[in-house]
Parts: structure tokens; C-alpha cells; sequence
């Protein structure tokens, strides 16, 4: 059953990750920057539940390689409405491996949209980043230069 707006239409993507984004602000208000990854992860799940969406925590993550499926402990720690990855961090900085950590879970479970959300920060919105996996334009592309 996916989530319906009160029209009775599907979430999109940007309305996904826009509740996402709300409940996990919500979250950094109340109790606000210091505490473990694993606290924010109950709570953002317990919000995200509590308003209807399904969740997974911890989810693994498949490795296909060469045809082979291992196991390497990969763990996505939310995924929302199988649609929506969401990886939390409660540290100074994120680092671009961090980012580039994110973009692999994507890839590899399929999904186009996830969210990096920092905790250890004053202001919520300066702790989050949103990715977009295998990303494209809409409509044609066009080449500058060339046209013969």
C-alpha cells in the first residue's frame, strides 16, 4: 500500500523526501545535536510509521558481483516506501566518501532518491543533502557547437 496524499494520489518523490525531511527536523528540535546515530534512527522511524509510511531499518544492502551475490554487510539504515534511502550521521562533517557511500546503496538497491542527513549539527538544514542516483534531464538534450 503506498502513501496517499488526501486527494487520494501517490507521494511523489519530492514529497517523499520533503516528509522525510519534516519529521526529521521535528526530531533535531526536540532533542537536538549529541546523541547516537542509533537514537535518531528509532525516532525518524517511529515518526515515519506513526504517519503511515513503511520503513526498514538497517536493510541490507545486495553485492552482486560477476553474477554472484555476497554478503559484505552493507546496511542502509532507512529505507522509506522502498523508494527512499535514508543515511544518518552524527558527526562534524560529512566527507564525500560519506556521499559517495549513499550513492552506492542507490545503486545498488535500485532506488533513484536518498537523503544524507547529519544530526551533529545547530540548524538541521545545513546536515542535509539530497542524492539523486543515474540522474537525467527531462527531454532532449541538445549539443552546443557541432550542428552539421
Amino acid at each position: 500500500m503506498d502513501p496517499l496524499e488526501g486527494d487520494g494520489r501517490r507521494l511523489t518523490l519530492n514529497e517523499l523526501t520533503g516528509t522525510i525531511i519534516g519529521a526529521a527536523i521535528k526530531i533535531h528540535k526536540r532533542l537536538g545535536p549529541g546523541l547516537l546515530e542509533s537514537a535518531y534512527e528509532a525516532c525518524l522511524a517511529y515518526e515515519l510509521r506513526n504517519i503511515g509510511l513503511r520503513v526498514e531499518q538497517q536493510r541490507a544492502v545486495p553485492l552482486v558481483y560477476e553474477g554472484v551475490r555476497l554478503e559484505c554487510g552493507f546496511r542502509a539504515d532507512l529505507v522509506v516506501e522502498n523508494r527512499v534511502a535514508a543515511e544518518l550521521k552524527c558527526k562534524e562533517t560529512v566527507h564525500p566518501v560519506d556521499l559517495s557511500q549513499l550513492l552506492s546503496h542507490l545503486r545498488l538497491l535500485n532506488l533513484r532518491v536518498g537523503l544524507m542527513i547529519n544530526f551533529h549539527v545547530v540548524v538541521l538544514k545545513d546536515g542535509i543533502h539530497r542524492l539523486v542516483n543515474n540522474y537525467q534531464e527531462e527531454g532532449p538534450l541538445e549539443l552546443v557547437g557541432d550542428r552539421n
